[in-house]
């Protein structure tokens, strides 16, 4: 059980180098974003002239914070 334990809410974030509590903010912060990026785009997908450049520019910002994250 421990094993399973430390599999399923451990071993990613250590791996990451973070805690449980700091993997889960940042996962959380990230889908917040994505979440976004994803209502920028339905209104786009309506309104062509409402946010022409938010989810592009949403989802570039998320790919440099992953990019510098893989990096530590």
């Amino acid at each position: 059980m421990s094993q399973t334990l430390d599999r399923l809410f451990l071993a990613h974030p250590r791996h990451v180098d973070e805690t449980y509590l700091e993997h889960m903010r940042f996962a959380a912060a990230f889908a917040g974003s994505l979440a976004f990026a994803a209502g920028a785009a339905l209104v786009h997908a309506v309104i062509p002239a409402l946010c022409e450049t938010t989810a592009s520019r949403t989802i570039r910002r998320l790919h440099a914070r992953i990019e510098n994250r893989t990096a530590r």
